[in-house]
């Protein structure tokens, strides 16, 4: 007989499952002191930061913990060992957890939300995956350059104005337009907009109550902001809707992600996206594509603000490696070594997608030593695993790009990097967002010196996605690179090589 919310026998439980329901022992589990009845573990909690909240408690509590919030039990994870024995895919699946659940009225069944029984998922990613391919990736980078010129313009205009760059801002909209060109053919003109496109404000408008439903005990206490929410998706919608007609209209595009959406068929079924699948896909993508990038981008702009010395290196990494060539091609990004290592170490401190949720498939023990039934699952805290100090060492604060030479990354674990997720359903697009982010530093690395705000301490923005709150920076003009011959960049290795980050069981 099937077990309560399945379908099938071999079906996991669906829905939301407090932590009381998956866990035998879990009064073994600590959990932070004061807690209160009903409300739970509220006490000295922030409703909007959550993750920093967890990240404070991971340092008093240890590797595993628990919260309870009006009533519902949550287990986080963060030690290396646990979270690499919840990445193997034969024991453990994605799950997916409540703040993911809240996109589904937005997104449904998409790449980023599907339950793992929905056929669409696989449908759509074995149709999707070539998008991503190399051959696919070396046509969208011309587009990365259109757009990154269009940034560095209003940087120049900045700079002449002497006004401070808002970072953030900037880098949501190069994200923005990048995966509206390269996806999609489409121009929002975010640069040419003295306010944030209305499907920008509609996308964090959604992201944000996703983010809220998760610290209220009833979506009722959240009546206007519910509203506004579904003015939000209707707008999203709309939007999408219009520019997926105007593709079908128009006879197709250049062959990028939408018309493979439009027009490619499974290679094994023959079976095609519905023109709903469609639709959410493309807000997928759209949300997926420049959230994250544009946090990760903002991060390593502020890092290397605060050191020149990191900041000289990776300059001049760029000076020798692109040389004299006016516009770097497709294969001399991936040569950016150190520039790349910088991008890294800002996702390991920042991992811009902070956590993802993993379900047992069968009954199983973790570690070796917490009893989880079927259907029971835990949220991996990526930022409470890249500071483990086992793996990163006592200064694992501390922002250090050499932590992803080759040498240190070989010696790690597997399991210990992990920004983009894990397993089968880890992010589709990490290496499109690797490739416009790298581009994107070395280009304002040629262009400028960065110079902080002194007055700026870093504050972090959460709306399931992590942002540096209100980060200004001022710019210099850097004078033009002497010519030079390429030289030879003493860790490069050829830009189709596997990843350097990942290793093999990842």
């Amino acid at each position: 007989m099937a077990e309560p919310g399945t379908t099938t026998q071999d079906a996991l439980p669906k829905g939301f499952r407090s932590a009381e329901q998956g866990w035998p022992e879990l009064r073994r589990i600590p959990h932070p002191p004061y807690r209160i009845p009903l409300l739970g573990d509220l006490l000295g909690a922030s409703r909007r930061t959550p993750v920093q909240d967890s990240l404070k408690y991971a340092e008093q509590l240890g590797p595993i913990f628990r919260r309870k919030v009006f009533g519902r039990e949550f287990v986080f994870v963060g030690g290396a060992g646990l979270a690499a024995d919840m990445a193997d895919e034969t024991r453990f699946a994605k799950h997916v957890g409540l703040g993911i659940a809240n996109l589904r009225p937005v997104v449904g069944d998409a790449l980023f939300t599907a339950y793992n029984h929905e056929p669409n998922w696989q449908l759509a990613h074995d149709v999707l995956a070539p998008g991503f391919s190399r051959e696919a990736m070396a046509a969208y980078h011309p587009m990365m350059l259109d757009v990154a010129e269009r940034l560095t313009g209003h940087w120049d205009r900045e700079l002449t104005a002497g006004r401070a760059v808002d970072v953030p801002g900037d880098m949501t909209k190069l994200t923005l337009e990048t995966i509206a060109r390269t996806g999609f053919g489409h121009d929002f003109g975010s640069f040419e907009r003295a306010r944030p496109h209305p499907f920008v404000t509609a996308m964090v408008g959604t992201l944000t109550y996703a983010q809220r439903l998760n610290t209220v005990p009833h979506p009722a206490l959240l009546r206007d902001a519910t509203r506004r929410n579904e003015a939000d998706i209707a707008h999203l919608h709309d939007t999408v809707g219009e520019l997926v007609q105007a593709r079908r209209s128009g006879g197709g595009g250049d062959g990028d992600l939408l018309d493979r959406m439009l027009d490619t068929a499974h290679p094994e079924t023959g079976e095609r996206l519905s023109a709903e699948n469609v639709r959410r896909q493309v807000i997928t993508f759209l949300v997926a594509g420049h959230e994250t990038t544009s946090g990760a981008l903002s991060f390593a702009l502020h890092y290397l603000s605060l050191d020149p010395r990191i900041a000289a290196r990776a300059r001049d990494e760029v000076d020798r490696v692109w040389g004299d060539t006016a516009v770097p091609g497709y294969d001399q990004v991936a040569r950016l070594r150190y520039v790349r290592k910088v991008l890294d170490e800002a996702l390991r401190l920042w991992p811009t997608a902070p956590a993802f949720a993993r379900e047992a498939r069968e009954d199983t023990v973790l570690g070796g030593e917490h009893p989880m039934r079927r259907g029971a699952w835990a949220l991996v805290l990526i930022s409470m695993l890249h500071r483990d100090r086992e793996v990163w060492g006592p200064d694992a604060e501390r922002f250090d790009p050499d932590r992803f030479d080759a040498a240190a990354v070989r010696a790690r674990a597997p399991h210990t990097f992990k920004p983009f997720g894990t397993g089968a359903r880890a992010c589709i697009g990490r290496q499109f967002a690797l490739h416009e982010a790298t581009l994107v530093l070395g280009l304002l690395l040629r262009r400028y010196e960065l110079r902080p705000d002194p007055a700026y301490r870093l504050r972090v923005t959460e709306r399931l996605t992590l942002m540096p709150e209100g980060l200004r920076l001022y710019l210099d003009r850097r004078h033009p690179a002497p010519t030079a011959s390429r030289v030879p960049v003493p860790d490069e290795v050829p830009s189709d090589s596997g990843c350097p980050v990942h290793r093999a069981g990842d």
